[in-house]
C-alpha cells in the first residue's frame, strides 16, 4: 500500500487542472486513470468530434492554446495533445492504466483507494471524472451509444434512429444524414444557441455578458439549472440545429417512447419541447442585446408518427444520445444522492478530505467546461491546501 498526501481520480482536464495546482503548492499527490491521459477523449468519441468551444477558451492553470487558430474548435485527437503536453510541462504525477475498484474510509481521517493496480492511502481525495455513459431507455436492445460510435461505416447499412437532441446527438444525426443514411432524430428537450451571433461566437458573448461566470447560487432551481441539456452546436462555423437538421433531410420525431415489437414509440410533444427551447433561445439573446439583427429563425414542426416501425422504415440501427449519468460503482462513501450524483457545494463533499471538479454546473455555469474547471480546481485546492499537509499515518 502506497501512502501519500492526495489522490486525484481522472486524468482528464479537470484532474491535471487539479495536479498542477498542487504541484504549485508543493502537494504530494498521485493522478490515478482507467487508461491514459484524456481517455474519453481517445475512446468515448467519434472520429470526427471537434470541441463546442473555441480554442481561446482552453485556459487551464498556467496553461493556454498557443496554436495559430485562436478562433478554430480543435479536434478531439488534437485535445489529446494538449492535454499530454500539458501534463508534461509540469511532470503530472500520472498513473496510467489504474482501474478503481474501491474507495472507502480507512479510519483515523483517512481513505483507501484500491486498484487493479495497488492501493493507496490518503488523507485526500479529489474525483475529477467524467459525465458517465448515456442512459439506453426500456424497451431497447443491441444499440450503438454516443460513447461508442465511431462513424458511419461502422454501424449496418440502412437507416438510423438517433435518440436525443442536445451536442451529441445533433452532431451524429448531421454526420450519418451527411453519408447518405435516412436519419430519424427523437428530439426531447433541448437547448438551442446560434453558434455565431452578430459575427461573434456565441461563447463570446456568454462570457462578455457574465453568463458563464453565474452560480449556482443565483438560479431559481439549482435542480434543474444541473440538469439543463448541452447547447446543439458543432465545432465548427455554421449553424446546426433542428431547423437546419429538417431543412437537410433529417426526419424529426417527438421524445421516444418505447417499443412495442419492432415499432417505436414517440410522443406528441416536438412542436411544444422546440417552442420552449426557442423562447429560451431568444429570451439568451435579448439578455446580449436588444438588437432583432441576425436572430435564428424558429423551428416549423413538421406533422409527425407517432410511432414508426423500424424494420418497414429500413432503420437498422438505434443510436442513443442522451441520458447521461454519473457512474461511481466503486465509491463506497455515503456521498452521492438519489440521482447518483456527489452531494457537494462547491466541490467539497460531507467526507471530510473528500472533492469533487468538472460536475455540470458545480458552483459556476461553466463548471464542466474545459475553460470552466480553473475555477473550481482553484478553490478545491485551496480549501485542502488549508486542511493538515501531512500524510495520513
Amino acid at each position: 500500500m502506497t501512502t501519500i498526501d492526495t489522490v486525484v481520480i481522472g486524468a482528464g482536464h479537470a484532474g491535471l487542472a487539479v495536479s498542477r495546482l498542487l504541484t504549485r503548492a508543493g502537494r504530494d499527490h498521485a493522478v490515478i486513470d482507467r487508461g491514459r491521459i484524456g481517455e474519453s477523449w481517445r475512446s468515448a468519441r467519434w472520429d470526427s468530434l471537434r470541441l463546442l468551444s473555441p480554442n481561446w477558451m482552453m485556459r487551464l492553470p498556467d496553461w493556454n492554446y498557443q496554436g495559430p487558430d485562436i478562433d478554430g474548435f480543435l479536434p478531439a485527437g488534437r485535445f489529446v495533445r494538449h492535454l499530454e503536453l500539458y501534463a508534461e510541462s509540469f511532470g503530472a504525477p500520472v498513473v496510467s492504466g489504474a482501474t478503481v475498484l474501491e474507495l472507502s474510509a480507512a479510519g483515523c481521517g483517512a481513505y483507501r483507494l484500491v486498484t487493479d493496480r495497488g492501493t493507496w492511502r490518503s488523507r485526500h481525495v479529489v474525483i475529477a471524472t467524467g459525465p458517465g455513459v448515456p442512459r439506453v431507455p426500456a424497451g431497447l436492445r443491441e444499440v450503438v451509444t454516443a460513447a461508442t460510435y465511431r462513424n458511419p461505416a461502422q454501424l449496418a447499412p440502412g437507416g438510423v434512429l438517433v435518440i436525443g437532441a442536445s451536442a451529441s446527438g445533433v452532431q451524429i444525426a448531421d454526420e450519418l444524414n451527411r453519408a447518405g443514411r435516412e436519419v430519424y432524430l427523437s428530439v426531447g428537450r433541448h437547448t438551442r444557441v446560434p453558434r455565431s451571433y452578430r459575427g461573434k461566437d456565441v461563447f463570446w458573448w456568454l462570457e462578455r455578458t457574465g453568463r458563464l461566470a453565474r452560480t449556482i447560487d443565483e438560479v431559481r432551481d439549482p435542480a434543474s439549472a444541473r440538469r439543463e441539456p448541452s447547447m446543439q452546436l458543432a465545432g465548427r462555423a455554421g449553424e446546426l440545429d433542428l431547423v437546419t437538421l429538417q431543412a437537410d433531410g433529417v426526419r424529426l420525431l417527438g421524445r421516444f417512447d418505447g417499443m412495442d415489437g419492432s415499432r417505436a414509440r414517440f410522443r406528441p410533444d416536438l412542436a411544444e419541447t422546440a417552442a420552449a427551447a426557442d423562447v429560451r433561445m431568444y429570451r439568451l439573446l435579448d439578455s446580449f442585446d436588444d438588437s432583432r439583427e441576425g436572430r435564428p429563425p424558429a423551428l416549423v414542426p413538421p406533422t409527425i408518427p407517432s410511432s414508426v416501425d423500424l424494420h418497414r422504415a429500413g432503420i437498422s440501427t438505434v443510436l442513443v444520445a442522451t441520458g447521461y449519468r454519473p457512474e461511481y460503482p466503486w465509491l463506497q462513501l455515503p456521498i452521492t444522492g438519489p440521482d447518483g450524483q456527489i452531494q457537494q457545494v462547491r466541490g467539497i463533499s460531507a467526507a471530510p478530505g473528500v472533492y469533487v471538479v468538472g460536475q455540470r454546473f458545480q458552483h459556476r455555469r461553466d463548471s464542466a467546461f474545459i475553460d470552466g474547471a480553473r475555477h473550481d480546481a482553484a478553490y478545491v485546492v485551496q480549501h485542502l491546501l488549508a486542511c493538515r499537509a501531512e500524510p495520513a499515518a
